[in-house]
């Protein structure tokens, strides 16, 4: 037998859940622990990607 046997039983599809933790945390800035969500990064990457398409400003 081997100590090695991975879990073959399929993962059911669910809906991915914006809430759920993606693995990673920030310190607020009162000191508590906020965990990052699915939903935190998507924020961020959309906040980026509106923020590249206004042209540079020329000084």
């Amino acid at each position: 037998m081997s100590l090695q046997q991975g879990n073959t039983q399929p993962q059911p599809k669910t809906a991915p859940n914006p809430q759920a933790p993606v693995g990673g945390s920030i310190i607020g800035p009162d000191g508590n622990e906020i965990i990052i969500t699915e939903e935190m990064v998507q924020r961020a990457c959309k906040q980026l990607e509106d923020s590249r398409k206004e042209p540079a400003k020329k000084d």
